[in-house]
């Protein structure tokens, strides 16, 4: 499954946590059920921001490594 995303977030060359706290506001604002693909460095980067939006309750889709960067697709959940 390659969903498309309801919307991008180009956060190359931001630290963390910075990029995590900017992905979260960012899935905040979105609709429930909304795709978000967000770019992130490799290392640190790729390796924190999956695994906290994970332990905050949203649903990684999917990890692409596009060579210069990693491209992360998160859901935000349906409140039911």
């Amino acid at each position: 499954m390659n969903a498309t995303a309801d919307s991008l977030l180009d956060l190359r060359d931001t630290p963390c946590p910075i990029n995590f706290i900017r992905t979260k506001l960012k899935l905040e604002q979105m609709s429930p059920g909304s795709l978000l693909e967000v770019w992130l460095d490799p290392g640190e980067p790729i390796e924190q921001v999956p695994d906290s939006l994970a332990m905050e309750g949203y649903k990684i889709e999917a990890i692409e490594n596009r060579s210069e960067f990693f491209a992360l697709k998160v859901r935000r959940p349906v409140v039911s």
